[in-house]
């Protein structure tokens, strides 16, 4: 199992660590992703080394896309090659999981036209305008799409997002 996570600066700490942490106790490759090659930081100063540039993901070799919260997600879908790979592995039916802002993502990816999502309320009438059922729980999945509100739902977040991974009722391709 291999998982991307997208970041860009400003990201919200807590979205990227809990995830990536709890995803690598699993046993799950994770793999950080950023627009340029350099260093990315968090909205309280942590700065995160990625993995790999945007341009050079083949959605192919992910089974997971993780998209973290706060500011980072603004920046991410002004990058065409970061709303490719949302849209593409949204549409290819693999797992796609976004906290708060990392839904702003989805929207620009397309992702959202008739899904059932949840997100930062700063947000919901963004995600309304892009097709999607907004409400105001915790965490909601949605076939492939699992959705936080925001960093006080993420160990709700962390377990679905671990119970999905084991389902067989989740697309893998």
């Amino acid at each position: 199992m291999r998982a991307l996570l997208l970041l860009a600066d400003g990201f919200d700490d807590l979205s990227l660590y809990l995830p990536w942490y709890r995803l690598k106790e699993e046993g799950v490759d994770v793999t950080l992703s950023t627009p340029l090659m350099t260093a990315v930081v968090g909205q309280h100063g942590y700065r995160v080394e990625p993995d790999l540039p945007v341009r050079d993901v083949n959605t192919d070799d992910f089974d997971l896309l993780v998209i973290a919260g706060g500011g980072g997600p603004e920046k991410l879908r002004l990058l065409g090659e970061a709303v490719d790979v949302a849209r593409t592995m949204t549409e290819d039916g693999k797992l796609v999981a976004a906290v708060g802002h990392g839904v702003q993502l989805l929207v620009s990816a397309g992702a959202l036209d008739a899904r059932t999502v949840t997100c930062s309320p700063g947000i919901r009438d963004d995600v309304r305008a892009a097709g999607a059922l907004y409400r105001d729980e915790s965490t909601i999945v949605d076939n492939n799409l699992l959705t936080c509100r925001g960093t006080d739902d993420l160990p709700e977040f962390c377990r679905r997002l671990v119970a999905l991974l084991k389902s067989p009722a989740v697309v893998r391709v």
